[in-house]
């Protein structure tokens, strides 16, 4: 049988990130794959011209804008296989209603891989936050003080805990199956598109947004930034926080007001744990570097040899199901482009 022909845009950079040695050999010998040899990323024009006779295409997270020359010249392609998360970057919403959906083109990103990096990350912050441990730490490392009596040692931790997620996406998802292994966690949800079925699947209680702040001893974010999200969290929910209460966003910063949060922050009542800001990575003298109740990590969360070798695989999964004529476990619904991360 006739090897399907695979454009591979991705830089060797990111191919060593997101595949093993042997599932890339693997890839090579699967497919008939024209690989990028530039030693740099490609252009949007370099990969107009390669795309021409290929069946399918794999990009990555520095691969170029996807244009309409090149789908003027991608006479055969059947399916875009993304290796990292979001396929805004490569593909505009003009080009995904003016090619992509009419020509019927199989659409595929690696969130699920991504996910497991991002949960796993986001229950570490929720637990090092709530127990204060970066203060203690320091406190015993740089003032020698042991049980310093100005950090709490003593709280509401995640046993027991109720907590919210802004957002049932794929992070979100994987976060609540994780939270499951935590003694009796009430999961509270705020998703406008999540239906009462789904949350009754997922073993957790819908409602509102000013209910999730009212009523958590720790909130997560994983909502996508779009217009419908940008700033959703402001003043009117975070006043709503219990003191105490911990603050964790591993999605987008620009899904909190910033100006909002640096008020309540100031006042030393909540503690926010951040690996995305608004700027990223905040300026030098931005006041939330100094403050003691704020903990910043610089957009790591994702990051994790499990996940990202999980992309790769999912690479090769995807592309077999696709061309076998099974269904692509995968695969975006492009019709929800305008509410896609």
């Amino acid at each position: 049988m006739e090897k399907k022909k695979i454009l591979y845009i991705p830089s060797e950079t990111h191919t060593r990130r997101v595949f093993t040695k042997e599932d890339f050999e693997s890839f090579l010998k699967t497919f008939d794959v024209t690989v990028n040899t530039k030693g740099r990323e490609l252009t949007s024009e370099e990969a107009a011209e390669l795309v021409r006779g290929m069946d399918g295409v794999v990009t990555g997270w520095k691969s170029p804008r996807l244009t309409e020359k090149f789908f003027e010249n991608a006479d055969k392609l059947k399916i875009i296989v993304h290796s990292a998360g979001s396929v805004r970057r490569i593909l505009s919403k003009e080009i995904v209603e003016k090619y992509v959906m009419p020509r019927g083109i199989c659409v595929v990103n690696c969130r699920r891989a991504i996910a497991y990096n991002v949960a796993e990350a986001t229950i570490g912050l929720m637990i090092m936050a709530s127990r204060r441990w970066v203060d203690h730490i320091n406190a015993y490392r740089e003032k020698g003080v042991w049980r310093d009596k100005e950090i709490p040692n003593n709280g509401q931790f995640l046993s027991g805990a109720v907590v919210g997620i802004v957002g049932a996406s794929t992070v979100g998802r994987e976060v609540i199956r994780l939270l499951k292994s935590f003694r009796e966690v009430k999961i509270l949800v705020y998703d406008p598109y999540l239906t009462e079925d789904d949350a009754k699947q997922l073993g957790v209680k819908k409602v509102s947004l000013n209910e999730i702040f009212e009523k958590s001893d720790i909130v997560s974010i994983h909502a996508p930034i779009t217009e419908e999200t940008y700033h959703m969290i402001g003043s009117e929910q975070l006043k709503r926080m219990k003191d105490g209460a911990v603050l964790i966003n591993t999605a987008r910063g620009r899904i909190i007001d910033h100006a909002a949060l640096l008020e309540e922050c100031r006042k030393g009542r909540i503690i926010a744990a951040l690996d995305v800001t608004e700027p990223e990575p905040l300026p030098p003298d931005s006041p939330f570097r100094n403050l003691k109740n704020v903990y910043i990590t610089p957009h790591i969360a994702g990051r994790g040899y499990y996940g990202y070798h999980m992309i790769g695989k999912t690479v090769i999964r995807s592309l077999l199901d696709f061309f076998a004529g099974k269904p692509v476990k995968d695969a975006l619904d492009m019709k929800l482009y305008a509410i896609t991360a």
